[in-house]
Parts: C-alpha cells; structure tokens; sequence
C-alpha cells in the first residue's frame, strides 16, 4: 500500500479531516456514560427531575453534534477514496499502455482486468473505512479504559487486561489473513480468464457442442475460488466469535464485581452503568475494527497486486529520435539484417535469419502456411514486439533508438482481426487523422471497397457497435483498410486483411490499392497467391524463415513452395 500513497496527492486535507471529525465524534461518545452515570446518580437516585431533563437534553445534543461529525467525516473520506481510486484506474489504464505486447501476454488480459477492476474496488473500499475507522475505532477502546480509570481504577484493571488479549486475536487474524486472500485473487484471475474466453468464443463453443464441457471447466474453477474464499473466511469469520466470548467474560466479571462492591458501598449505581457502558462501547468498536481489519486485510492483497502492475518496467525502451528527422535520408526505407523473434516461453523462435531490403514506396508481398511467421514479421515494423536478433533498419536507423508513437504514427496497420470500436463511422475513420475532412474519408472508403457499407448505414454519421457487431466480417475488414488509408501512412500493412472478402471484391481492393496508394511502402501478408503476384517483392516464409524471395515469375520458376501455392489455387492457370 506505501507505493500507492502517492495517489492521494491533492487529497490531503480530506485525509486529514476524514479522520480527525470521526475523533471528535468519538470523543463526545465518550463522554455520553459518564452523563449518563450522572443522570442514575444525581437525578433519578435522589428523585431531582429538573436535573434529569437537562442531563436527557444535553444527551440529545451530544447525539446532533455527533451525527454532524460522523456526517462530515463520511464526506470526507468518501472524496478521499473515490479520488484515490480513480487516480489509481488512470495509472492502470495508462501503464496497461505502455507495456510491449510482450508484457501483456506475461501478465495476461484477464489479471489486467481483475486489477483495474475488482481489485481498484476493493482498495476504494478498504481506504474509505480506514479514513473512517482506522483511528476511530482504537481510540474508542484505549479511551474508554482510560474513562474506566476515572471512573475506578480497580474495576477498570479488567480493561488493562481484556484489550491486549483483543488486539493479540485482532492481529494473529490479519496476519494469517493476507497471503490466504492474495491466493483467493489470483484464483479470481484465473475463473475471469476461462469466462473471458467463452464469451469472445462463444460462436465456436456453440458450433462444436462444447457448452457443457466449458459449463465443467468453469464449475471447476469457481468450486476452486469459492473453496479458497470458504476456507479464508472461516479463519476471517473466528475474529468476531472469539473477540465476543472475551469481552463477554469480562463483561461478566466486571458485573459482578460490581454489584458486590455496590453492597459494600464503595462504587455507586451510576459508576457500575458506566463501567459497563464503557465496556460495551469496546466491544462494539471491536465488531466494527474486526470488520474494518478483513477489508483492510482485502485491501492491502488487492493493492499489492496493483502495485506488481505498476512496478513493471516496460521491456521495450522507447528511443528519442523524431521519425520525421530521419525521413528520406536514404534510398531504402526498411531493412532486414539477420532478424529473429522469439516469444517469452516459446521453444522455438517464430521467425529467424530474416535479411531483405525495400525502397520506398515498393509494394512486399508475404506469403506462407499457417503459422509460418507472417504476422510476427510484420509486427515487428511498428515495434509491437522488438527482434531477439538481428538489427531493423529504418531510413537508415536502428529502429529501437525512434520515438515509438513518432515511428507508429507513421505505420498504418491493417490487423488480421479486425476491431473497430462503438460510436460512429466518422468516428472510427478518424482514429489515425483527427483533421481528416470528408473528402479525404470518402477517397479511403472508395479505396478499400467500402463506399457501399457506410451508404447502407446511413452515411459517416451511421452506429458501429462495440466492437462491429452490427457488420460483417467482411465489412469490418474493408472498414479497418480504409481507417488506415485516412492515415495517409509512409507504411501500409495489410495483415491478411482481405481474408473475408470474396475473389471480386478483393481482386478490386488489390486494383485500387495499387492505382491510389502509389505513395507509401505497402506490406501485403496473404495466403492468397492472387493478392501478392504483382507485388515489387514477394517473401516466402515456412516455419519461420524466408526460403525464397522475389517477383511473381521468379518464384514460380525457382520456389517449388510458392509454385504449389499458385497452381493449388488457380489450378494451373492465370486469373
């Protein structure tokens, strides 16, 4: 939790004043026994009505002081944890952006979640009753023994006695408590995961009957949680029992005790009410402390875990060169040197031994089986992932030492899923060009075959549903081809991004891509031999290295790969 605190800047005076109100409010419940011993004493023992009637009266305005200063203190604390949290959300959010594609398949999707979620709950939670109680609730009980002192100091040894016996049980919990509570968060993770996977696949559950095999795993999971949750509730749950069965014995010995003195004269009625007042103000603020310490226990497991997000140093180094200074120096605008890419954890690298160069404004095709490295080998241009060997040069530069949003701002991306997000079309076209005008929008639609989609749904103004469920796969794919286009990139990458379009369709994209996009260096990944052939360069990749690289005709008569590719697909003829 102190590498959190700093996300309470600004929040100061309400984390002050949360606290110190919540005292003063204590402080006047202190006061209300001995008011109240008066009262049995003074009033009701000698029959002095007036004077029982301002005593009631000076209650009641004890209780209205109170309430305003419990009323206050709640408003504090609360503005003081629900800022904290929402600071604490920005720094997730913003971290989560800053990490390389590499961190966050380490940490994985659904922990993210969990944590900006579930966990930032959790600590918003525990902050606003520490404000509140944390102090409140340990004054109350060292205050009213030292009352109970004042009131006698032989009676109130049972306090000196009964409070370290509280705080040893108190304490002996939270400790156990924590680690337990941890294991219950990371299990939570682990149950988000398979749910976050049967809902983004659930199409695919559905087609392959697999409901009730999923419907097995997730019983398994959550049986898992709820066990963990079961068995370091248990433990939580002892703190209440065990703190009620030793302030009741004292409660008793205390009666007693003084109900035989009362006999032998040497304490009062009112002084005996007091005591045991006092008594049970200890152990209702140990109800409540019991309480705060399972929230706090929870909170303290869920701010450590935010605080291992947050700790995380991105293991890309973002250089600070400006793309635009290095622009056009050279003839090549990318170059390959020995590159490999291997994944955290995997066996074998994904690509390895990549060497090609490329000019300026040439058209690269690459083409391969399933799982050959054509996305990895792509995804490297923009630094989504950095090479494990070899050297990219751009216009000239390692392209580790540039400015990565400098370097991205310059690279469209067309992924192989295509994502867009809710609001308009407008909306999404303008993702990589804020000031991009109309005409410039419906030149990339026209380019990428999209004109018709955004007729039919009412022009740019038309909704795209979170994620594009509205359209289909294919007009998701053209849509995401012209977002790109608007960006008016020195790099386009299409990545498989014709996959759900038919032969007419992308036959027209790959015609218009080449008469309107004469500017930019473009990388077409396919498995489509028809979307490549008139690239400048083709790359041939299989497991992972490049086995063959030149034109159309040259690989048909050199690459016995890339001739069985064509000829399995145009069955031996030209289209």
């Amino acid at each position: 939790m102190k590498k959190l605190l700093r996300f309470f800047k600004g929040y100061g005076k309400e984390c002050l004043l949360g606290p110190l109100f919540k005292l003063f409010e204590a402080t006047l419940e202190l006061i209300v026994p001995l008011v109240v011993a008066a009262i049995i004493d003074n009033g009701i023992a000698t029959g002095n009505k007036s004077y029982t009637v301002k005593a009631a009266l000076f209650l009641a305005l004890l209780g209205a002081v109170g309430l305003f200063f419990s009323v206050t203190a709640q408003f504090f604390a609360a503005k003081a944890s629900v800022g904290f949290a929402t600071r604490l959300r920005h720094a997730l959010f913003k971290k989560v952006g800053e990490l390389s594609y590499s961190d966050i398949d380490r940490v994985g999707t659904s922990t993210m979640i969990t944590r900006m979620t579930t966990d930032t709950t959790q600590v918003q939670s525990g902050t606003n009753l520490a404000l509140r109680l944390l102090l409140r609730s340990p004054f109350v009980v060292f205050g009213a023994m030292i009352m109970a002192f004042t009131v006698d100091t032989k009676a109130a040894t049972v306090f000196a006695v009964t409070i370290p016996l509280l705080m040893v049980v108190v304490f002996g919990i939270m400790l156990i408590s924590i680690p337990l509570y941890k294991k219950v968060q990371s299990r939570l993770d682990r149950l988000l995961s398979a749910t976050r996977e049967n809902i983004s696949g659930v199409r695919v559950l559905r087609a392959f009957c697999k409901e009730e095999d999923e419907i097995g795993e997730f019983s398994r999971r959550n049986h898992s949680l709820t066990a963990a949750q079961k068995f370091v509730g248990r433990i939580s749950n002892l703190m209440n029992p065990l703190t009620y069965v030793i302030i009741n014995l004292a409660t008793l010995f205390l009666i007693y005790t003084g109900a035989v003195r009362v006999e032998m004269g040497e304490l009062s009625q009112g002084e005996v009410v007091a005591l045991y007042n006092y008594m049970a103000q200890i152990l209702v603020e140990l109800v409540k402390f019991a309480s705060l310490i399972i929230s706090i226990t929870k909170a303290l497991a869920s701010a450590g875990r935010i605080a291992t997000v947050l700790e995380i140093t991105p293991s890309m180094v973002n250089g600070d060169l400006n793309y635009a200074e290095a622009r056009g120096k050279t003839d090549e605008i990318l170059r390959f040197s020995s590159v490999g890419l291997r994944y955290e954890g995997a066996g074998e690298p994904s690509v390895s031994g990549i060497s090609f160069s490329v000019k300026a404004g040439e058209t690269v095709g690459i083409i391969g089986g399933t799982g050959s490295g054509k996305s990895s080998l792509v995804n490297l241009i923009p630094r989504f992932y950095d090479a494990t060997e070899g050297e990219i040069l751009l216009w000239g530069k390692n392209i580790r030492e540039y400015d990565t949003e400098s370097l991205r701002d310059a690279v469209g991306i067309v992924p192989q899923k295509a994502v867009l997000f809710a609001g308009s079309i407008r909306d999404n076209l303008r993702w990589g060009n804020k000031s991009a005008t109309e005409e410039e929008m419906y030149a990339a639609l026209r380019t990428a075959q999209a004109l018709q989609v955004v007729e039919d749904k009412g022009g740019l103004e038309g909704t795209v549903e979170a994620g594009g469920r509205n359209l289909s796969g294919g007009q998701r794919q053209r849509l995401t081809v012209a977002r790109a286009l608007v960006k008016r990139p020195d790099i386009l990458i299409l990545d498989d991004s014709a996959s759900a379009l038919d032969f007419a369709t992308d036959a027209a994209l790959r015609k218009a891509l080449r008469e309107d996009v004469k500017d930019s260096t473009v990388f077409i990944v396919s498995q489509r031999a028809s979307s490549i052939m008139y690239a400048d360069k083709i790359i041939v990749l299989e497991d992972g290295e490049a086995i063959a690289m030149g034109s159309h005709e040259e690989l048909l008569a050199s690459c016995p790969l890339y001739g069985e590719i064509y000829h399995t697909q145009f069955s031996g003829g030209d289209r």
